[in-house]
């Protein structure tokens, strides 16, 4: 059986390196470009003929427009529509990077989101860009959101240092979550196919039970693709609305 580990081997198809420096451009790069370049393609030719009554690709763009409006409306209000475009290429980056680790593609075939650093660095980008927000709009009135208005100030030796990990562990947590929902999935489904290759499962009986069984896990893997870049959004959107609104 192949090691499951193996497929989160990052792979180098331009080798450079500067200074000593490795910037080589790998298979998780070119799958980061393949993402972008899909989204774009998808959105503009999907848009592109504004038609009054929308065909198949114009309704999938409209769908995943008025999902993300809808999600900043909820859980951010009227003073979020400024984010949207940030808030929309993240959940697309996010979704095509899981659902494009599940297609068999030569090669460049890679889940970038199964790799901590690139969702550690996405994550660091929120962390970072819903601080900078907060202290822009409220000033030093956003150290507030470590000590609440109208706590007891005797509690303060406890509130604020349980503030403060709960505020600095965000993009780790963040991060972790959908980089460690993606390996497992992954490394589930790359067990189950070597079950059904050692046991021959289209020629011997017993071969027919994990395939069916792999075939559920799939099915599985790609609603968790799917929900994985739901919980990385909404998340994100809960912080742009504590930078906003305070407490």
């Amino acid at each position: 059986m192949a090691n499951p580990i193996e497929q989160f081997k990052i792979q180098p198809l331009v080798p450079l390196k500067v200074g000593g420096l490795d910037i080589s451009f790998t298979n998780s790069s070119a799958m980061m470009v393949l993402s972008v370049c899909l989204i774009t393609l998808f959105l503009t030719l999907s848009v592109r003929s504004r038609a009054l009554v929308p065909g198949r690709w114009q309704s999938m763009a409209e769908v995943f427009y008025e999902f993300i409006a809808g999600m900043l409306r909820e859980n951010v209000g009227s003073e979020g529509r400024k984010y949207f475009p940030f808030i929309f290429s993240l959940f697309m980056f996010v979704l095509f990077g899981n659902l494009l680790g599940m297609m068999p593609i030569p090669v460049i075939g890679f889940t970038y989101t199964s790799h901590v650093i690139v969702t550690f660095a996405m994550a660091l980008v929120v962390f970072t860009g819903v601080t900078v927000i907060g202290f822009a709009r409220h000033g030093t009135h956003y150290l507030r959101m470590f000590f609440p208005e109208g706590a007891p100030i005797a509690t303060a030796v406890i509130l604020i240092p349980i503030e403060l990990i709960s505020y600095f562990s965000r993009p780790f947590s963040l991060a972790v979550r959908l980089f460690a929902n993606m390996t497992v999935g992954h490394i589930i489904l790359k067990v189950m196919g070597g079950f059904v290759v050692s046991l021959g499962a289209f020629y011997l009986v017993p071969g027919v039970v994990p395939f069916a069984f792999l075939s559920a896990v799939t099915v599985l893997e790609f609603g968790i693709a799917l929900l994985q870049a739901y919980v990385f959004t909404i998340l994100s959107c809960i912080y742009l609305h504590d930078a906003i609104h305070m407490h």
